[in-house]
């Protein structure tokens, strides 16, 4: 779908819960579990915030009712002038004083518990999405909807739980307090009770009405903030700093960073507009009620139905019952809104996730190496397969090395071996057993892989090497022993803490490297694990010297003499090292064999060997 227009909400009829009192009403199904997550994040604050939201809620009545008894009772002290009255009057004030006090402290409580509350649910929400994310795939990763469903509850979600919990008990409260105001209210008349609640009830629609809207609005235009968090990424993020600058982009990308936020801003202004007319508007009909309710108290009480004290409460008890009321329907509308914004968080938590069902952690033939039997690969979506027919065997020891232009599948294959994606065609074999029947993470630490968009951390030297084997990422004899196999530890030893350096712009002292320590750093992580079978380089040395890789290359045969190891280059001056050449082509294997077998055939590998041959002389 194009994006070069702005994004209109669509209609309601297509997907709207605006309209349909069923899916309304069903959108609430969500507000028990956003109770159930705050009643186990922190129980204590929770029943402490309900019993000071049905204290709160009790307060407004007894307040009014007192104000009503002080003004009878200075009526009747002035008339009567006797002490006793004169007494009852200063008691009356004192205890609405108190009561009054009681209300602020109940308010103030539940200030607090909500501001813990929403510190703790912040975290936790965070930290669910955070696991969830975790455990997909790195084909669901890569998956534009799903990855929108992260973006939208990782956005809203994290405030929302508390939020939807807020509202909830201020219904509760203002529901006892309009209880309370109805209980003295209907002894004026069953009827001012009656318009007490329908003079609320067209505000309370309006609200819901633009709530929906709000929410489909913001679902529908996920992409487009998306663009803009990243255009923001580019313009201030020292990674892109160069390029942005040299290339002269800073304008070009603001202006797109500034058009995205006029077409999104135009359909909050006009949604903004339309729901502060309605609401005026609507509102409106809620003050004269509120005014007709008013004369005719006064009219009662100038006829002697009503003393001074009851007018004055019941004017009270009427305005703070309408508001109260408006609140309760606003609150429900909110709570409608909210669920609707936690269903992005929900829905993203349930995005279905293939469980490994593999449990093993060797194989019956050790020395069987890795077998791929006529894999095939095909991205979701995508018109013809990355990689078909592939039929390849690599055993203990030796040294393949994949060739081909890019976009050949080269780097898709490794994803494969290391089952970050799966087959969708045939089988891959190591130590003679199926991948899909190993345990995920005991095959993964057997392999080690730097693929060459690899990680710059923004952590200590030692760290960055560490991540390579998370088992024992703070081991320090470790990293030594990583970084001396990877050709690392010469730069490292000269840098002003060693391992302890911190590398990167982002924190304080943090130290650059050039782009072929960083590749040094890489190829280190893939020592890490001792334990790997198979060494797995994608394109490691792209970034040094002819003759810093030849070093890497010859240092790296002799140091992985027992391991498998498969490499990923456009240079053949390092190929050419490798027991097994196989050229890749639009995902098939076109040849393969030694660089001597390769050259006779006078294939495309001799080709491109020539070709590169030719460059250097």
């Amino acid at each position: 779908m194009s994006r070069s227009n702005s994004p209109h909400i669509p209609p309601a009829s297509a997907g709207s819960n605006a309209k349909s009192p069923r899916r309304y009403l069903g959108v609430f199904r969500y507000s028990g579990r956003a109770l159930g997550l705050v009643w186990t994040t922190h129980r204590g604050l929770t029943l402490a915030m309900m019993a000071l939201v049905l204290a709160a809620g009790l307060m407004p009545a007894v307040v009014a009712w007192l104000g009503k008894m002080i003004v009878d009772t200075v009526v009747l002290a002035a008339e009567t002038q006797a002490p006793a009255n004169r007494h009852l009057a200063i008691m009356y004030v004192v205890a609405e004083a108190g009561a009054i006090g009681l209300l602020a402290g109940f308010q103030r409580g539940i200030a607090v518990c909500e501001s813990l509350l929403r510190a703790l649910l912040g975290q936790r929400v965070n930290v669910m999405i955070l696991e969830k994310a975790g455990t997909l795939s790195l084909e669901q990763f890569e998956d534009s909807e799903i990855y929108d469903r992260m973006t939208q509850a990782r956005r809203e979600a994290s405030s929302r739980p508390l939020a939807l919990v807020r509202k909830t008990f201020g219904l509760i409260q203002n529901s006892i307090s309009i209880i309370a105001y109805g209980g003295l209210l209907i002894q004026f008349s069953p009827i001012a009770v009656v318009v007490l609640f329908v003079a609320a009830l067209p505000v309370f629609f309006a609200e819901a009405r633009f709530s929906g809207e709000a929410f489909r609005l913001f679902t529908w235009r996920t992409p487009e903030r998306r663009e803009q968090l990243y255009l923001e990424t580019v313009l201030a993020r020292e990674d892109y700093a160069k390029e942005v600058k040299l290339f002269g982009l800073s304008s070009m990308l603001l202006g797109r960073y500034k058009a995205i936020f006029k077409r999104l801003f135009s359909d909050d202004r006009n949604l903004t507009l339309r729901k502060g007319f309605w609401g005026y508007l609507l509102g409106l009909l809620g003050t004269l009620a509120f005014y007709g309710a008013y004369g005719w108290i006064v009219i009662e009480t100038v006829a002697g139905v009503l003393t001074l004290g009851g007018m004055t409460m019941y004017i009270l008890v009427f305005k703070q019952g309408q508001a109260a009321i408006t609140a309760s329907l606003s609150a429900i509308g909110g709570m409608y809104e909210d669920n609707l914004y936690l269903s992005n968080l929900y829905e993203f938590l349930e995005v279905p996730i293939t469980k490994d069902t593999g449990r093993a952690s060797s194989g019956p033939n050790p020395k069987d190496g890795i077998r791929f039997e006529n894999v095939g690969f095909t991205y979701t979506g995508a018109a013809s397969p990355t990689l078909q027919g592939i039929n390849l065997h690599l055993q203990p020891g030796q040294k393949l090395a994949l060739v081909g232009h890019n976009g050949s599948g080269k780097t898709t294959l490794i994803k494969l071996m290391s089952r970050l994606y799966e087959p969708t065609e045939g089988r891959i074999l190591f130590e003679g057993r199926d991948l899909q029947d190993w345990d995920i993470a005991t095959l993964q630490d057997k392999i080690g892989v730097i693929f060459q968009d690899f990680v710059q951390y923004q952590m200590k030297v030692g760290e960055n090497i560490g991540t390579g084997d998370v088992q024992n990422f703070d081991d320090q004899d470790r990293w030594q022993d990583a970084a001396t196999k990877g050709l690392a530890a010469d730069f490292i030893e000269r840098m002003p803490n060693s391992y302890l350096t911190q590398l990167g712009r982002w924190f304080a002292g943090g130290q650059e490297l050039s782009g072929g320590e960083w590749q040094k750093i890489a190829l280190s992580r893939a020592f890490m694990r001792r334990s790997a079978n198979v060494i797995v380089l994608d394109e490691p040395t792209s970034a040094m010297d002819a003759e810093a890789e030849a070093k890497i290359f010859d240092h790296f045969r002799q140091i992985t003499e027992d391991q498998m190891a498969i490499l990923i280059s456009h240079r053949f001056s390092t190929v050419r090292m490798a027991d097994q050449i196989v050229v890749l082509e639009h995902g098939q294997i076109q040849e393969r064999g030694t660089h001597e077998k390769l050259l006779e055939a006078d294939g495309e590998y001799a080709r491109l060997f020539k070709l590169q041959a030719a460059g250097y002389q």
